[in-house]
């Protein structure tokens, strides 16, 4: 027995391990790869008018890409291309279905569009269709980066809330998009701090260098939905009138977690092909260059 569980542990560390190296070598490609094609964003609109927005219900991994370009991955590099894995998560009054969670809101094309955009104004070398995982996949520790939108109902369960501190603490670094207000704030903080009891969220200053890093921001960015957009206004509601980008630290001070609040990064991605000037004011001039800074901070440090 006592053999048994000697191998099993050594097989666990091994797999670790090899997690970790992959982790490391995809973040040397990255590095290595990190030449920026634009000095400014440059974008052109690939697509006008409304595309299909993706099928409501319950999750499947097919979907259209809606218009959005396709490219082969280097068959060479295919397992070191960046991957952005959206999760799915379940919510309070309801599942993971869409009724009652919020984990695919701008599904799928906001993943497409952000991947597309990361591969035509970065060097990078991006696969073009993401994935879609749950914490609790054995696939989460072979992506260094993990997406999670909407958490303002977002409901953990204990297994999930292990999975996200091991992943965290293990390297892996985490974005987290579009909720507004203090009640949606207040049911995240109570999530995250059952990952890290002993962790604040600290906000961010301009001066960070996620601002900076490939595109020199002058302001947080602040984006609406284009539903807002079209109303005229700039926030969801009135109790988010200022964005808010906090960080939480390990104790090397290494960023695990990007928090992005009173915000809609998300919304830029996916919508920038519906209206030309949501595409200028939003999409180009905020959400992209926000999204890439991330993206290039996360893997470099």
């Amino acid at each position: 027995m006592s053999e048994t569980r000697n191998k099993y542990q050594h097989d666990a560390q091994a797999s670790e391990s090899q997690r970790v190296k992959r982790h490391t070598r995809l973040r040397v490609v990255l590095v290595l790869s990190l030449l920026i094609l634009a000095t400014g964003v440059g974008l052109a609109q690939y697509y006008q008018g409304e595309r299909r927005r993706s099928r409501r219900g319950e999750f499947t991994p097919s979907f259209d890409r809606h218009g959005v370009p396709d490219w082969e991955k280097d068959k060479q590099f295919e397992h070191d291309v960046f991957t952005f894995v959206r999760i799915r998560y379940s919510s309070w009054g309801g599942g993971y279905g869409r009724g009652g969670g919020r984990w695919d809101t701008d599904y799928p094309d906001s993943d497409l569009n952000f991947s597309y955009r990361l591969q035509e104004l970065t060097s990078l070398k991006v696969d073009p269709d993401g994935k879609v995982l749950r914490l609790t996949d054995p696939e989460l520790f072979d992506y260094p980066f993990i997406y999670i939108i909407e958490p303002g109902r977002m409901m953990l369960e204990e297994a999930e809330v292990k999975a996200l501190r091991r992943y965290l603490n293990n390297g892996g670094f985490l974005m987290v998009d579009d909720f507004w207000g203090e009640d949606e704030w207040d049911n995240f903080y109570r999530q995250i701090k059952r990952v890290f009891p002993n962790r604040e969220p600290q906000e961010l200053p301009l001066e960070h260098e996620i601002f900076h890093c490939v595109y020199d921001l002058k302001e947080k960015p602040m984006i609406p939905s284009i539903n807002t957009y079209f109303s005229g206004y700039r926030t969801e509601r009135w109790d988010a009138q200022e964005p808010h980008y906090r960080a939480i630290f390990d104790d090397k001070d290494r960023m695990m977690a990007i928090i992005c609040h009173n915000t809609d990064l998300g919304d830029g991605w996916e919508r920038e092909g519906v209206d030309a000037g949501y595409f200028r004011e939003y999409s180009e001039k905020w959400a992209y260059p926000m999204g890439i800074n991330i993206i290039v901070y996360a893997m470099t440090h």
